[in-house]
């Protein structure tokens, strides 16, 4: 595990999974918001191991949980462990955080819909999983929604971030090989920066928000779109072509439509939810 910050006047922030994508952003959010925060994270922390996570519930003042099996297509045959650590290990958090007393932020998924409303996704729709990693995590919002614990839950979609491999890092690596691309354009959604998501939780914890929120970037936009934008602000020429994803098969099916209706975060955020064109270029100047 990593300190972050010695203070010990301030609230201890323990950040599960926090060398991941999501975590790492998270924990740089929370030091420079002020707070004492340590991110947890394999292989000397294991969100599976009960003993590991009563030592952090214990040890801190809120819990924010970005630890996650997150191979979706991997998910269909690793099933046990997908729920071990997207269902089992959350419900145990909200016990112990109920026992201890401590707020918990955690980290679920647009892939709890199977995508067929025809309008963005609010909180209050019903949730209907399509692929074993959405029913994992929705099994771990339930469990932890059923442990009583102090809880704000949000649901993010199609996040990128400099920390880890994602559809956005992905398609420019295809690119500079040189390969021809074959991407869908029927599956609608908002490519989301994990910087943006950080400084919303950030918001949140601040204010020990409860309840259930969807969180995105403004806008919304095709997978091909998002490969299309990429290539031309990078002045790549690339074979890119667009498909359904009826005719690109894997493992897992995917939600065609993952847009969320994010008014509901909205409201408790300082500043506007940017679009998601401002948030790619930002992301790709860094690189």
């Amino acid at each position: 595990m990593t300190r972050k910050g010695a203070h010990r006047d301030k609230p201890a922030i323990a950040v599960l999974g926090g060398r991941g994508m999501l975590g790492t952003d998270l924990v740089a959010a929370c030091a420079a918001g002020g707070f004492d925060v340590c991110a947890y994270d394999l292989p000397e922390f294991d969100i599976t191991d009960a003993e590991h996570l009563r030592g952090v519930v214990e040890a801190s003042d809120a819990i924010l949980n970005c630890a996650a099996y997150t191979d979706v297509d991997a998910a269909e045959t690793h099933t046990a462990l997908a729920h071990r650590v997207n269902a089992e290990a959350v419900g145990r958090l909200g016990e112990l955080a109920a026992q201890y007393g401590r707020w918990v932020l955690h980290f679920s998924t647009d892939f709890v819909f199977d995508g067929t409303l025809d309008r963005p996704y609010v909180e209050t729709d019903a949730p209907n999983p399509i692929n074993e990693y959405g029913r994992s995590k929705l099994a771990g919002e339930e469990r932890l929604a059923q442990s009583g614990c102090s809880h704000c839950l949000v649901r993010l979609e199609w996040t990128y971030g400099r920390h880890g491999s994602n559809f956005v890092t992905k398609t420019i690596e295809h690119a500079k090989a040189g390969q021809s691309l074959i991407v869908v354009e029927d599956q609608i959604g908002s490519p989301t920066p994990t910087t943006l998501v950080a400084h919303a939780a950030c918001e949140l914890l601040k204010q020990r928000v409860e309840g259930t929120f969807h969180l995105c970037s403004a806008g919304y936009v095709s997978r091909f779109g998002v490969a299309q934008f990429v290539f031309h602000r990078l002045g790549l020429d690339v074979d890119l072509k667009p498909c359904c994803s009826s005719e690109y098969l894997r493992p897992a099916t995917r939600p065609l439509n993952s847009r969320f209706d994010c008014r509901k975060i909205q409201t408790l955020l300082k500043d506007p939810i940017e679009p998601w064109q401002q948030g790619i270029e930002c992301f790709l100047r860094q690189l």
